[in-house]
């Protein structure tokens, strides 16, 4: 197990990364990999993982691709899922990690699932916040999912939702306030991700998702242990798909609904977060 990183590379890109809690001292013992969504950066985390680090688990939030200033590609196709599963694959690697828990929420879900499918053998054990899996996602699309994914399609327009969401983040009543949103989201979303040259990386997860057949993944069963967490006043992800998500396992799984949270997990409810992650990681046999 390495030392405490603050970067890693690959393929030339350099990611940054919030390195915390105790390193693991026994060869058994294995750190926590976490993922954030959009418009957020690895600063999502700042709530929870001080819980894990109590318990004497080894967090390590990266800024994923498009967010992290070193790692910005201008092409579109560099944002396919495949790269950004082998991103994590690369983070693990540069921490001398054969396995580590992964946790993931939003589109960091959405990745940790097919981090789990494709390398089956690396992940000891998943936590996915708000997104379920893709196959249960796009089972929900006609039942309501696709009116909560009206923005998917926005995204792809070129240039013009930075705009919206550049002047909205700035701007009281703009985007940054009509978003389901936590307190002090609207300043974070100037501040991390308008200001700091990471809103166009992050909206190009969307306009990649043409180039990377997501509905193949559809059919890849996650076969790790695995517990998902859905907000029930989340107003981006449905009922429907949440339910479903089960039937995209085949591992010991739990599904946990946390009553009056919305899609900001990380920010409504750490403590609910960290009791999971925990509860998830502490079921692995030794």
């Amino acid at each position: 197990m390495t030392e405490k990183i603050t970067e890693f590379s690959r393929d030339g890109w350099t990611f940054d990364v919030v390195d915390s809690g105790p390193i693991p001292g026994a060869a058994s013992d294995i750190p926590v990999i976490l993922l954030h969504g959009f418009p957020e950066r690895a600063s999502c985390w700042e709530d929870v993982t001080p819980l894990l680090n109590q318990r004497g688990l080894r967090t390590v939030a990266p800024d994923q691709r498009g967010y992290s200033p070193g790692a910005r590609p201008q092409s579109v196709r560099d944002y396919r899922i495949g790269e950004l599963v082998d991103d994590v694959i690369a983070l693990a690697d540069a921490l001398d990690a054969p396995r580590f828990h992964l946790v993931g929420h939003d589109w960091g879900a959405a990745v940790s699932y097919t981090v789990a499918t494709r390398h089956p053998d690396r992940v000891a054990t998943l936590t996915t916040l708000a997104v379920p899996h893709t196959g249960a996602f796009l089972r929900a699309m006609p039942r309501g999912q696709a009116l909560k994914s009206w923005y998917m399609g926005f995204f792809q327009l070129p240039k013009v939702p930075e705009l919206v969401i550049g002047y909205g983040a700035k701007h009281s009543g703009g985007v940054g306030g009509r978003l389901e949103m936590y307190p002090g989201f609207s300043e974070r979303l100037s501040r991390d991700i308008v200001d700091y040259g990471a809103l166009t990386g992050g909206i190009n997860w969307y306009r990649a998702m043409r180039f990377s057949s997501i509905g193949s993944l559809a059919n890849d069963k996650v076969r790790v242990p695995t517990t998902y967490l859905y907000g029930d006043k989340d107003h981006f992800l449905s009922k429907a798909g949440a339910r479903a998500c089960s039937e995209f396992i085949d591992a010991p799984y739990e599904f946990v609904v946390l009553k009056g949270v919305d899609h900001w997990m990380p920010q409504r409810a750490p403590e609910a977060i960290a009791d999971a992650i925990t509860a998830r990681v502490e079921s692995l046999p030794d």
